[in-house]
């Protein structure tokens, strides 16, 4: 993996040269160990070797008691046998220690059953993250990807050029495509390239983000009104049928005319002041979800010129220094 990001790193620094004077040299880097650590496939499969290596340990600590016990045995009852016996009970320990130290080997060696699946396990996922990295990097016009846990020294890294979590996404959207119908495919694409806008330009995202929670405020207000205009509906319903029965009970001399009016009187300014009352709050939430917006927005920007203004004065201290 770490020859194909080199291999990477190569190419595009000879196709960008003559780019970069025109323009400035945008730079990323990945963290392979994140990236795997959060690929789901690659999970599984670790925690399936993981127990199959686990399951080798176990049978080379049976061989070592098995050895121990023998060597005990051969102390204890030494003196009671044979030169013979003794010879031939120290050569079959001596059989069993070869026999245990090449299991070893063909298990944990430097090119043991385990390093040789691990590679195996791992190769599957580097060709995805490296197809990942290329097209990532073609679409958001980056001239140099690194990989952070390569041999290749990182002094320093700030977290906004890590694109570890873009390759995550591509990967696992690739696998959930195939699954997917043309209307979520759609949904989904929509999603990613919103998210893709996000890393590309934070402060553009934090502005869709404000609209978006106005947007939301505005349709949450509407469906408040929506909801009360529907229950003052209700309540009007209710008391043309109540009326229509006072009116039939009435007739028939069965129930006091004054009483259910009263009562429907009662149930009419009930649902009139909770009509009101909701949508009263539902303003007030709206208020109040704008001036949140505006607060996080007024404090984006102050931290985003304090981010540059750090970064420019550290430019300079770095300017001085060299």
């Amino acid at each position: 993996m770490r020859k194909h990001f080199l291999l990477l790193f190569l190419t595009i620094a000879a196709s960008s040269t003559t780019q970069a004077q025109t323009r400035g040299v945008k730079i990323g880097y990945i963290d392979m160990e994140y990236i795997l650590q959060n690929v789901p496939d690659y999970t599984e499969a670790k925690n399936q070797l993981e127990q199959k290596a686990q399951q080798w340990k176990q049978e080379v600590e049976v061989k070592k008691n098995e050895i121990v016990k023998l060597k005990d045995a051969l102390k204890t009852e030494q003196v009671l046998l044979t030169k013979e016996l003794i010879d031939e009970r120290q050569e079959e320990i001596k059989f069993l220690e070869t026999e245990l130290l090449d299991y070893q080997q063909k298990r944990f060696g430097s090119n043991g059953d385990l390093i040789i699946q691990k590679a195996v396990l791992i190769k599957p996922i580097q060709d995805q993250v490296f197809t990942a990295v290329q097209d990532i990097s073609e679409a958001q016009k980056y001239d140099f990807i690194f990989d952070k846990s390569s041999d290749l020294t990182m002094l320093f890294a700030a977290k906004r050029f890590d694109i570890s979590d873009r390759v995550i996404r591509a990967i696992t959207r690739a696998e959930k495509r195939e699954q997917l119908t043309k209307k979520q495919l759609k949904a989904e694409e929509a999603k990613e390239y919103k998210e893709n806008l996000e890393d590309a330009n934070p402060a553009l995202a934090e502005r869709q983000k404000i609209l978006d929670d106005k947007k939301a405020a505005r349709e949450k207000l509407m469906a408040d009104r929506k909801a009360a205009a529907e229950e003052k509906k209700k309540a009007a319903e209710d008391r043309r049928k109540k009326l229509i029965a006072e009116k039939e009970a009435k007739k028939n001399g069965t129930v006091p005319a004054n009483d259910n009016k009263e009562v429907d009187k009662a149930n009419d300014n009930k649902a009139t002041d909770d009509a009101k009352q909701k949508t009263a709050d539902a303003k007030a939430k709206t208020l109040e979800d704008r001036k949140k917006a505006i607060e996080d927005r007024k404090k984006k920007i102050l931290e985003d010129r304090e981010a540059a203004k750090k970064a420019k004065e550290d430019k300079l201290k770095e300017n001085k220094t060299e």
